[in-house]
């Protein structure tokens, strides 16, 4: 069932407590595999989303990445304690391009030190990046102790293609998940994402790819 692939999604900055609240009943009804929101929100979730089968993902250093890597622990532990169960993480882009390599790593990894055995999924916003720097991305987060690579935050130049899906599955193999998330708003693509190896997708439109 696609529904268990999805990470019901809502991120905008102008979302409304309403807003989370129906995406939750939505999440509720459908069995999502989580929602995906804002840290401001994770503690509402959590209470709405308590003694469910949908997980509560939110999300670190978003959309830029450009935070240094204590302000990226205080959030992840923040929300941890607000009840958070996943967490996708924005990578610093700007240190992958220029061949920081141990930044980007040590960054990942406290992380995921700080995740406390929450599953961690690292964005490494592939629309920026090289061919080379995709790869040298999903290197560093299986290396850091990441659980999931994720294509993109949907708040930049591009989404997820399902090219960047199959080279980012060729380099994880089967030990990491892969995210596909940034312009999946169809069933079609949806499918064409798994079909490239996706073992999770990012969407607000999911209730329409699970209607279709």
């Amino acid at each position: 069932m696609i529904a268990s692939y999805i990470d019901h999604t809502l991120l905008k900055p102008e979302t409304t407590k309403e807003q989370i609240i129906k995406l939750c009943e939505e999440a509720r009804e459908y069995h999502f595999a989580s929602v995906c929101i804002n840290p401001a929100f994770v503690e509402l979730a959590s209470s709405l989303l308590a003694n469910t089968d949908v997980k509560v993902c939110t999300v670190v250093g978003f959309p830029l990445g450009a935070n240094t890597a204590a302000l990226k622990v205080a959030e992840t532990k923040q929300a941890i304690r607000d009840g958070a169960e996943e967490i996708d993480m924005v990578i610093n882009i700007g240190a992958l391009k220029a061949g920081d390599t141990k930044l980007v790593e040590d960054e990942i990894r406290a992380i995921v030190e700080s995740s406390e055995g929450k599953l961690v999924k690292v964005i490494i916003e592939a629309c920026l990046l090289t061919r080379e720097e995709k790869v040298l991305a999903c290197q560093l987060s299986e290396k850091a102790g990441a659980h999931y690579v994720k294509t993109s935050t949907g708040f930049s130049t591009g989404g997820a293609t399902a090219e960047d899906v199959a080279l980012m599955r060729e380099v994880v193999g089967d030990r990491l998940g892969v995210k596909a998330s940034g312009g999946v708003r169809d069933l079609a693509t949806a499918q064409r994402m798994i079909e490239a190896g996706a073992s999770r997708i990012g969407s607000s439109n999911s209730t329409v790819i699970v209607n279709s």
